[in-house]
């Protein structure tokens, strides 16, 4: 009897995944990444630039059948569609949460489960299991892709992420293991988005085509459709995107040994830009508060940094651009001692204060840091006006789990969910998506969910 191949192993363990085995903190942990994934999705519906607007305008234009809602759109589509529209409304903002090694894992694959949960109207226990599932291959993929490189390259939504949403639409489905295998071998073949987008509307889409495409796979498999059945193998997945440049081996080592999500966690971002930004921004926030800065008072800034060209955008081509600068975000949370959602329209980045001081906030590299996301620090001056140098060193990730002052506390993720959904919903029906969200693994489907998030037009 021949070994399994690679795939054929991790389809085995994905496939063993069920809910009655989950631990209770990764069950907790689920339905704080549906709130989350939820808020960050209407929150995109209404990003400044419009990438919610056309999103939903050109969804709406390619018809489909009336499967699942589109959130704040006011209609239904075909679950492909909805899961392409709410996944790129979900990455719009950069708001979405992140993993470790960084990656984006739940807008490409909450999109894909609530379509096809929405459509067959399956449990709250069948959505949890799924996304248990999603961040667990996203994460010994992500672990194993060590050629995927952060910020450059081919961009971890619509690659990584692709592959969370075809294992979550495999395991909603009930596909077995012969048709599990062709719908990672199908995604292998949706695979590939490239990071040089990012800064336009077009990083946002990443996650939506990942989210679609997974639950294309999965719909095509249960169909018949064929694929290779070892998409991780020879001349398959890695071999392709990073030739010589990986570590298959880990896909399956220690599979859900802990649950990835549970170590090294998720991160639930406090600020709607960047990952790499947060640190700064807290930093300078903290400056502001203390000593009631405003544009009169700043002279110059400087923040040491971890060498990273990617963040490094002295002067942003617009608000969403600015999600991405180390050099405007760390300026506008020093100017206003926010940084929200109207933190990144084109009014602010081109507002008479952040063009004056623009350029005088230099971005130093110190190669001495390390670049990695869990234990670099950052460091922000600020020379003032009246001749005071103000100093603020940062070492913990705003959002962490583990981390006490920096992990969100309920308080605050409740705090982030009323923020993000306020344009659309009202506060009551917010409220009430919220309790039913947290309680979850209780429901018998997520249409009421659903039906809110929708914001059908009133009569």
């Amino acid at each position: 009897m021949r070994n399994p191949t690679l795939t054929e192993a991790l389809v085995d363990k994905v496939l063993d995944i069920r809910y009655d085995a989950i631990p209770a903190a990764a069950v907790e942990l689920s339905k704080k990444i549906a709130l989350d994934g939820l808020a960050v999705m209407h929150a995109g519906a209404t990003e400044p630039l419009g990438v919610g607007r056309l999103t939903t305008a050109y969804v709406r234009a390619s018809g489909g059948a009336p499967q699942a809602s589109v959130v704040a759109g006011g209609f239904k589509t075909s679950m492909q569609n909805a899961a392409y529209a709410n996944g790129t409304m979900a990455h719009a903002l950069d708001f979405d949460n992140t993993s470790y090694p960084p990656n984006h894992p739940t807008s490409p694959t909450l999109p894909a489960i609530l379509a096809i949960a929405e459509h067959h109207r399956l449990s709250g226990r069948k959505i949890i299991e799924a996304i248990v599932a999603a961040y667990e291959v996203q994460g010994r993929l992500r672990w194993a892709a060590t050629g995927l490189r952060t910020g450059t390259g081919f961009h971890k939504p619509s690659t990584v992420g692709m592959f969370g949403a075809v294992t979550a639409a495999a395991r909603m489905l009930d596909l077995d293991r012969q048709r599990t295998l062709m719908a990672f071998g199908i995604a292998g073949s949706r695979a590939g988005s490239l990071s040089i987008n990012t800064g336009t509307m077009t990083k946002s889409s990443h996650s939506g085509h990942g989210a679609r495409m997974g639950v294309e796979a999965a719909l095509l498999a249960q169909m018949g459709w064929t694929a290779s059945p070892d998409v991780f193998g020879p001349k398959g997945f890695f071999d392709t995107f990073m030739p010589g440049d990986s570590k298959p081996e880990r896909l399956i080592e220690g599979f859900a040994s802990p649950l990835w999500m549970l170590d090294p966690g998720v991160g639930f971002k406090a600020y709607p830009s960047n990952g790499f930004t947060q640190r700064p921004i807290s930093g300078a926030i903290e400056l502001h508060d203390a000593y009631g800065l405003s544009a009169e008072k700043i002279d110059r800034v400087q923040v040491i940094f971890p060498r990273f060209e990617y963040v490094n955008r002295p002067q942003p081509r617009s608000g969403l651009d600015g999600k991405f600068s180390i050099q405007y975000t760390t300026l506008v949370a020093l100017l206003d001692g926010e940084v929200g959602v109207d933190s990144f329209t084109d009014e602010r980045r081109f507002a008479p204060d952040v063009v004056e001081l623009l350029p005088k906030v230099e971005l130093q590299f110190d190669d001495a840091i390390p670049f990695d996301k869990l234990t670099m620090h950052v460091v922000v001056h600020v020379w003032l006006k009246d001749g005071r140098q103000l100093t603020k060193r940062i070492d913990r990730l705003p959002g962490w789990p583990g981390q006490a002052g920096v992990e969100l506390t309920a308080e605050q993720r409740h705090g982030k969910f009323y923020s993000c959904t306020r344009r659309v919903l009202d506060h009551e029906a917010a409220r009430r998506m919220l309790e039913l969200v947290e309680r979850l693994e209780t429901l018998p489907d997520v249409v009421e969910i659903m039906d809110i998030a929708r914001c059908d037009a009133k009569e």
